[in-house]
């Protein structure tokens, strides 16, 4: 009996197989592409049918995507992906017939930009001028880090959840990825003026820090303490700072503001504005790419996220431009030798060509792309090595100390180095952060294509661009107003103060167009009580400074040099006692200073809420 009962339920199960088999389908089948014509990795797709979706999938790397036995009918079709609108179609599903489809995505006005602080001018001029920050933070957006903020400000005490949240944006806890890579950072601490009245850094154009937290955020964890550095959340946006004169390529602007977060202490804003570019007068540009195309990079948020990202790049490219694609894994090779930007049917074939698989001899790579970029060499242009990778190098050049003293041999040639970071999980940022820094060059991560065209094409001239290098700057602080002072951020540029007139020591770069802020929070003289200190000296005379320059808080001083040039100039300002009530500058960046520090969960936050920055 049972096997006619089996035997039964066999026979049901053909027929309706059968049945299914012949049921009407058809296909759909389209491409994603950009206003530009630029193929869309990985955007979403869904078909809706009564108002649920029914099926799910990306577009691949070349932007194609295809739904196979679809039962007919009529359908809507949703395309997504972030930095772009949304895109809705609806369509008839025939039996047997293939629905064609070629969407394009128009860039977001009102998506991820309008939710994200905008990496734009803040104009003082702003109809709410005696607001403490501009622009205002809006809530709950869940797509960029001021949805982030929004986010975190409504169930979040202390760094952790303070009960169960809904994910939209909102942080559940610290990722505890063991795979990504990143430098200790040790917030800086106060220092007595009447010890210490000298504070000497480098300045720190990096953005990767800021886009990496957003990361983090949009997937609903904050990030590891060390991932935060503050300076690169703050110097992420542009400020409204003056242009400077034709006397020096850089301007220095200062404030000085209440603190919010300690009602006793004091903010010194010290901000830099380069030249802008001439419109349409971009330098030619000799790009090398070094791209990373491990197995490691096989995800559609690294090889394919750079690809797009080229792709739009060479829509930009000038005949005048030349471009080279160089790739490492297991081995190194040439894709594309040194080609005019005027032949771009044949740098988007080589882009197309693009795979990932092997391991990764990343100083092979190195070498190469600077011997091409030094055999194409262009006297007043952008010479420029661009590597594209997640940090992993795992074969050959390992050592962040050989690796180092490769690139800064290789500088000395005027060939710069930038570093583009992509992916996630297997991020070795300390690494990166180092190679740029040390090839006088831009790192940047790139968690979005909104990202990608930021970095490559929209401000591709504050990013490739230099008009000063080895760029320094040191304060002297007056005892008559300032007790001790810390630097918000900065942790890993900071200088022995003699290296601030030594013109061998290495510095950061500034690129036409970007604006440099750094933050100082300020104790009054005789509320330092509870600062550090050491024991009294047994042999040694106290020096107590004078401070007769009573009505001024502070000098800035700046050192550059030019982006071919080897001596260096100097820059000095003083900086009178007055507040600054209503400046959108040092109150934008304040709140951006208190957010970075609840994330690192810094000892220095004081009163400092999500609420407050936001």
């Amino acid at each position: 009996m049972r096997r006619i009962v089996l035997a039964l339920g066999v026979c049901v199960i053909v027929v309706a197989l059968g049945f299914a088999a012949q049921a009407p389908t058809g296909t759909i089948s389209g491409t994603v592409r950009n206003a530009a014509g630029a193929q869309l990795p990985a955007a979403r797709l869904a078909l809706v049918r009564d108002g649920v979706e029914s099926r799910v999938l990306q577009s691949d790397g070349t932007g194609a995507f295809t739904f196979a036995r679809v039962p007919a009918a009529r359908y809507q079709l949703t395309a997504s992906l972030a930095g772009f609108s949304p895109f809705s179609t609806h369509l008839d599903v025939a039996a047997g017939q293939t629905t064609a489809l070629a969407i394009v995505l128009a860039p977001a006005a009102q998506a991820e930009d309008a939710a994200a602080p905008q990496a734009e001018p803040l104009h003082a001029s702003s109809a709410d001028a005696s607001a403490r920050r501009i622009p205002r933070w809006e809530g709950l957006s869940g797509s960029a880090i001021g949805g982030a903020i929004g986010g975190v400000a409504g169930g979040v005490v202390g760094g952790m959840p303070s009960a169960p949240l809904p994910y939209s944006g909102r942080p559940h806890g610290r990722y505890d990825g063991t795979s990504e890579n990143y430098a200790r950072i040790d917030d800086n601490p106060f220092r007595r003026v009447a010890a210490e009245p000298l504070s000497t850094f480098s300045i720190d154009v990096d953005t990767a820090s800021y886009a990496n937290v957003r990361r983090f955020l949009n997937a609903g964890a904050l990030p590891p303490p060390d991932a935060v550095r503050t300076e690169e959340l703050i110097n992420y946006f542009r400020f409204d700072y003056p242009l400077p004169g034709a006397d020096a390529p850089i301007s220095i602007t200062t404030e000085l503001a209440a603190c919010p977060w300690n009602p006793k202490h004091r903010l010194a804003l010290v901000g830099l504005q380069s030249r802008p570019p001439a419109i349409g007068a971009l330098p030619p540009r000799n790009l090398v790419f070094l791209i990373d195309v491990s197995g490691s990079m096989d995800s559609p948020d690294k090889l394919p996220l750079i690809r797009t990202g080229l792709r739009m790049l060479v829509d930009t490219l000038t005949p005048a431009d030349r471009i080279a694609l160089v790739v490492y894994a297991g081995h190194t090779g040439v894709v594309l030798p040194a080609t005019s930007g005027r032949q771009k049917a044949a740098i988007h074939a080589a882009i197309a060509r693009l795979e990932a698989g092997g391991s990764t001899n990343g100083g092979a790579g190195i070498t190469l792309a600077y011997d091409i970029a030094q055999q194409n060499f262009v006297k007043g242009g952008i010479n420029r090595v661009i590597l594209a990778t997640d940090g992993d190098f795992n074969v050959g050049v390992t050592s962040q100390g050989a690796l180092t003293r490769l690139i800064e041999e290789k500088r000395g040639t005027g060939v710069f180095l930038s570093v583009l970071g992509v992916g996630t999980g297997n991020i070795k940022d300390a690494t990166m952060e180092m190679l740029a820094d040390r090839g006088n060059g831009n790192y940047s991560y790139l968690d979005t294509l909104h990202e990608a065209r930021k970095v490559l094409v929209s401000e591709a001239g504050a990013t490739l661009v230099t008009v000063a290098k080895d760029v320094k700057i040191q304060v002297e602080f007056n005892p008559t107003h300032v007790g001790a002072y810390r630097l918000i951020g900065y942790e890993n540029r900071l200088l022995a103060n003699a290296d601030f007139n030594n013109d061998r020591k290495d510095a950061g770069e500034i690129g036409a167009g970007h604006t440099v802020t750094a933050l100082y929070e300020l104790i009054p003289p005789g509320e330092e009580g509870l600062v550090s200190d050491v024991d009294p000296l047994k042999d040694q005379r106290p020096v107590t400074p004078t401070g007769t320059r009573t009505d001024e808080v502070m000098t800035v001083k700046l050192r550059y040099k030019a982006p071919d040039g080897d001596v260096s100039r100097l820059l000095s300002v003083a900086v009178k006692n007055r507040v600054s009530d209503d400046s959108p500058n040092i109150g934008f960046a304040a709140a951006v200073a208190e957010f970075g520090m609840l994330l690192r969960s810094s000892e220095h936050h004081g009163s400092a809420t999500h609420a407050s920055a936001a």
